[in-house]
């Protein structure tokens, strides 16, 4: 029998329920959802509903799915496609064929494959060919659909049916084996009605679905065994191969975000695998190209999200055969697509910031590592600053200077840093500890200069001079690369390949609606103005947080060492002379840097470890015996800030004056930087008071040999537990607190910060007893109620006192979500950190307007 032809005596209309053919469109109409239509059905809907051209068809409900395995409603559907086309099969001018496909009420892996060519019959086959002008391209679906067929409804044994194709050298071959293996199997030739073909396919593609590979499958993703499906009869309209194809486009393209429409198209009939080959460019669609963009576009409009459709050609006319969102799309197509959708007003501009996570704005800022699977690290340590780079091993701050000089950045690598290793932190492309935590001096050191680094590396043994690491049992020498990422804390022997950083400007954009939802403000911490230059131009409001002891880093080192070991007064005075000339210098450059904006300069504030040389190296037996003097057994809580300060009277003053002379300076040019002058470490109210006076002396000082008097405000860091109990008190003398949440948590557990985390806190977190770091993310039930307690007693006495966080929980965002929440007036983090602390800030300030909808009556 032809494929042209009709059993005798069939019917031209066959009687089915009403319910059980539902075409493309009709879904919602009918108050049908994606338990009856599948996710497929529902997507057609969609694009019906959105004017979009589709590919005639039509949905058999899961419910009703069995029925199509009726020759009757079988022929019902295929006349309903008929229609719906303005095709019939077997017509040789219009030639049309059937492709049955199916979904369920959710996406899942293993349905059974589509089923295409459903009409062909040996005596049509050739007209069809003529018409496509490829016999492989016809031959090749129509034997996928015979083999699933003739398996799954037929019962043909598999195993008889790859014997029949052993011999089959080509795809014609191919289809006459296994038209041969049905007959003889059955008894019977593959039927040439398509109705019948139908029906036969219905029943295949319910069987494959109730096999127990796919049983398996189902309880393997936690899927209810007894899962329904649609099926889906879709027209499959034939055409010349120059004019007919099909594909698979996504809009946004995933290195930029940007909307770019790509994909690949392939000439001939769609089948269910893959082609072996890559197809062609989009742009060979010609005309169609431009509704097949205009498609992309529409659905992201509605959707909201990045998405793919799958499309078929014919004789030039596009048609969709499926849609979805993207699953996981890049992060740079993500905020791409929030910019683009709250730009054209498809999307209110507080729901495309709810779109970016800060977390998200961090990984566009930073380069990731991109190990291998079967890379495993060497060694993992604390993620201390995010990022990642690969480099040769230097083992000390000089080697990382001379192979920066020479273009080749190295990882430096140390127990610990110290002060003196700046230089060498600053050339290097990371930095890697043994001790240490995210707290200690190289985090805060490589956070604020935007390097990776990994500290606390366990079992992490450096012999300078050998010039040998040791990890566990693998020894590595100066020289060997290795590379590390910040983010995770791993590090790896080799040079793995590094994404790039750079985040897409329509990130910017967001950063700026975000600012304009945000009630909290964001300031950096730094110390330089390379490093205000670098926050500003990532956002930051102005500098929260000026470490005046990180301009004695490096090459200025010795300069307060002069101070800390002159023998007498008048040694002491020439060492303040040369600290106050420098000092001047630095605070000009900074203050001309952050321009019109606050500033918040904190006076010295560092142990003395950090200062001292290591024994033997203070140039003297005298100095020597100074330098052993003042070394302490816990120096963080020894002779430092506002301590050090009232032992060394001129410290502070000298300090203050040069500060006061540059902000004269800088004045003088017509920029006039909001300045905040903060003591640290104070625990005691008269402390303050004197250290306050030390200030408003340098102030009168500079008034008078300048005739300007420097317009200040005066306040401390609230760093120790007492501090914050005596806020009412302290805030009698200070017209600021800025909170520095470092120091606070490890004064409120009593942790050593350098120690604790390699040692403790993986053990807690392991047990439940922490769910992170409390130096990473702010404690909201103890650091966080001394805040609280010391915000309420401050503004009890000076009500509209200025209240903000200088610690690195200022840049993360659950620590500014509590910031917020406390009602301070603003956060302060590194450079690198500004842009994922804007985005949270918005985000806290949206969960509050979205909390207070929610309550109102």
């Amino acid at each position: 029998m032809s494929v042209t032809e009709r059993p005798a005596g069939a019917p031209t209309r066959a009687h089915a329920p009403a319910h059980a053919l539902v075409p493309y469109g009709q879904g919602r109409i009918r108050g049908l959802g994606a338990d009856d239509l599948g996710t497929h059905g529902i997507a057609m809907d969609r694009l019906v509903a959105l004017g979009l051209p589709v590919v005639p068809g039509l949905t058999v409900p899961a419910g009703s799915a069995a029925s199509l395995c009726e020759p009757d409603i079988a022929r019902a559907a295929l006349e309903l496609v008929e229609q719906l086309s303005g095709r019939r099969i077997g017509d040789r001018s219009r030639p049309l064929l059937l492709r049955l496909s199916a979904s369920a009420s959710t996406e899942v892996a293993g349905l059974p494959p589509d089923l295409a060519g459903i009409g062909l019959a040996p005596p049509g086959a050739g007209d069809l060919c003529a018409v496509i002008g490829r016999e492989d391209a016809l031959h090749e679906v129509w034997a996928s659909t015979l083999r699933m067929t003739a398996e799954y409804a037929l019962d043909v044994p598999g195993a008889e049916l790859d014997d029949a194709l052993l011999d089959a050298a080509s795809t014609r071959a191919r289809v006459d084996a296994l038209l041969a293996a049905i007959a003889r199997h059955t008894e019977r030739t593959y039927p040439d009605d398509p109705a019948e073909q139908l029906a036969l396919a219905a029943r295949a593609v319910l069987a494959r679905w109730a096999s127990p590979r796919a049983r398996r499958s189902r309880k393997a993703q936690r899927l209810p065994a007894d899962l329904g499906i649609a099926l889906h009869v879709q027209a499959l309209r034939i055409g010349p191969w120059d004019r007919s194809g099909y594909g698979t486009a996504a809009g946004r393209d995933p290195g930029s975000g940007r909307f770019a429409p790509h994909g690949s198209f392939f000439r001939g009939v769609r089948r269910s695998a893959p082609p072996p080959h890559p197809g062609e460019p989009l742009e060979e669609l010609g005309p169609a190209f431009a509704l097949l963009e205009h498609a992309l576009l529409t659905l992201e409009r509605h959707l909201h999200a990045p998405v793919r459709v799958d499309f078929e050609l014919r004789d030039g006319e596009i048609a969709l055969l499926a849609a979805s969102e993207v699953s996981r799309p890049p992060l740079r197509a993500s905020v791409c697509l929030a910019a683009d959708l709250g730009a054209q007003g498809a999307l209110d501009r507080e729901e495309a910031v709810r779109r970016v996570a800060p977390a998200q704005v961090q990984e566009l800022l930073h380069p990731r590592l991109e190990p291998a699977g079967v890379d495993e690290p060497l060694v993992r340590g604390l993620p201390a600053s995010p990022g990642a780079a690969a480099g040769p091993i230097a083992l000390s701050s000089e080697r990382a200077l001379e192979l920066g000089a020479a273009g080749t950045p190295a990882v430096l690598v140390a127990l610990e840093t110290t002060p003196a290793d700046v230089p060498g932190m600053l050339a290097a492309a990371a930095v890697l500890t043994g001790t240490g935590g995210i707290a200690s001096h190289a985090a805060v050191v490589a956070r604020g200069a935007g390097r990776p680094a990994v500290c606390g590396a366990e079992g992490l043994r450096v012999d300078p001079a050998a010039g040998t690491v040791r990890i566990g049992d693998r020894l590595l020498h100066e020289g060997d690369p290795v590379s590390l990422d910040g983010r995770t804390g791993a590090v790896y022997a080799g040079t793995l390949p590094v994404t790039v950083a750079g985040p897409p400007p329509e990130l910017s954009t967001l950063l700026d609606w975000a600012d304009g939802i945000r009630r909290l403000g964001v300031r950096v911490n730094a110390d330089t103005a390379a490093e205000v230059n670098t926050a500003v131009a990532l956002g930051a409001e102005g500098v929260g947080l000026c470490r005046t002891e990180h301009q004695f880093l490096g090459d200025r080192l010795p300069l307060i060492r002069r101070v800390l070991l002159a023998a007498g007064q008048a040694a002491r005075d020439e060492a303040l002379r040369a600290l106050e000339e420098a000092q001047h210098e630095d605070f000009r450059a900074l203050l001309s840097a952050v321009g019109d904006r606050p500033v918040t300069v904190r006076l010295l504030d560092a142990p003395l470890h950090e200062f001292l040389p290591a024994p033997g190296e203070a140039g003297g037996p005298e100095a020597e015996h100074r330098a052993a003097a003042l070394r302490e057994a816990n120096p963080m809580l020894g002779l430092r800030g506002v301590r050090l300060a009232l032992l060394h009277e001129r410290l502070y003053p000298a300090q203050a004056e040069a500060l006061f002379a540059a902000w004269a300076d800088v004045a003088a040019t017509g920029v006039r930087p909001t300045l905040e002058v903060m003591i640290p470490l104070v625990s005691l109210p008269e402390e303050l008071a004197a250290a306050a006076a030390y200030v408003r002396g340098a102030a009168d000082a500079i008034a008078e040999r300048t005739g300007v008097r420097v317009p200040y405000r005066l306040g401390t860091m609230i760093e120790t537990p007492r501090a914050a109990l005596l806020a009412a008190e302290l805030a009698r003398h200070a017209e600021f607190f800025s909170f520095g949440t470092n120091d606070l948590t490890q004064l409120t557990y009593g942790f050593s910060r350098d120690d604790v985390e390699r040692q403790v806190l993986g053990t807690y977190q392991e047990r439940g007893f922490l769910t992170a770091s409390p130096f990473a993310r702010l404690d909201p039930h103890g650091v966080g109620a001394l805040i609280r307690l010391a915000a309420e007693r401050a503004r009890s006495v000076r009500p509209g006192i200025k209240l903000g966080v200088c610690g690195e929980h200022g840049g993360d965002p659950e620590s500014v979500a509590l910031c917020d929440d406390l009602g301070l007036d603003y956060v302060s983090c590194s450079a690198h950190r500004v842009p994922v602390a804007r985005m949270a800030a918005a985000h806290s300030a949206l969960r509050e307007r979205r909390s207070e909808s929610e309550s109102a009556p």
